[in-house]
């Protein structure tokens, strides 16, 4: 069963879409509003109490109580993305590192770094999966989902280097 829930945050309001498992609430998706969103399926059970877990976590990253979550996720995607996409999980909080690097970390030849960054674009869960930590070689910020001020915002709590 797929329940989703809309919540506050410093960057605006977060839709998370989750399954339901007997082990509780695991996240499909994490978006801003008023950035790459997904829609609302009719099938779909609006449920806050389903995400209790991630809103806490959510809540206790933006008020720089938390560098680490801890939650489930259910996202599906190639073996190529799901490799970026544990190298992005992999990025300390508080530090950056170049589309470049994340494509050395899982072994991408330099030809393949357009198929990186496309795997970090399609990361469904803004903010859990740090995308955000991801910025050009010549430091500056360049796509994400939320928008580049989000990502800037994100950096900043962060006090990223």
């Amino acid at each position: 069963m797929t329940v989703y829930t809309m919540t506050a945050s410093p960057l605006g309001e977060l839709m998370l879409v989750g399954e339901v498992r007997p082990t509780g609430t695991a996240l499909r998706s994490v978006s801003i509003a008023g950035g790459k969103t997904v829609a609302v399926q009719p099938e779909w059970i609006e449920s806050h109490e389903a995400f209790a877990a991630a809103i806490e976590q959510l809540g206790d990253y933006f008020a720089g109580r938390r560098t680490r979550f801890d939650l489930d996720c259910a996202v599906e995607g190639s073996e190529f993305r799901r490799r970026v996409w544990q190298a992005l999980d992999d990025i300390p909080y508080g530090r950056t590192v170049s589309y470049g690097e994340i494509g050395a970390r899982i072994g991408a030849p330099r030809a393949a770094l357009r198929a990186v960054g496309a795997a970090i674009g399609a990361n469904p869960v803004l903010i859990v999966r740090p995308c955000h930590r991801v910025i050009g070689a010549d430091g500056r910020l360049t796509g994400y989902a939320g928008g580049l001020e989000r990502k800037r915002q994100l950096l900043e709590l962060e006090h990223a280097a």
